[in-house]
């Protein structure tokens, strides 16, 4: 079965690039962007387009699906790319919170003294 596009928990979103990224918000279509499962329990029809943007009518199709794989081996890719993320997400963090007291600590001279 191919994505539900008319599930409340689809998105689609266009990049600069072109490159169209289409999902489940939940991450219960474990073989996205081709399919979703065909007795998934979160599924919902969307009711309403309220406060939505909606681009251009033509939609890009979706790419066909790699061939000689099997939704086994695309869970493992995924998963060792999440892996890679969940290595370096912390050492992003502390240069980002580093960066921050950074600022902090350039504008304290503007700051009166008690």
């Amino acid at each position: 079965m191919p994505m539900r596009e008319e599930c409340k928990h689809f998105q689609s979103r266009t990049y600069a690039s072109g490159e169209v990224a289409r999902f489940c918000v939940l991450g219960n279509a474990p073989d996205q962007p081709w399919s979703c499962p065909e007795d998934c329990v979160t599924y919902e029809r969307r009711l309403a387009d309220v406060g939505w943007t909606h681009g251009t009518l033509v939609s890009r199709p979706v790419e066909p699906v790699p061939e000689g794989s099997s939704v086994d081996e695309r869970r493992s890719v995924l998963a060792e790319a999440d892996g890679i993320i969940e290595q370096v997400a912390p050492r992003l963090d502390e240069e980002r919170q580093r960066d921050l007291e950074r600022q902090e600590r350039g504008w304290r001279f503007w700051r009166r003294r008690a």
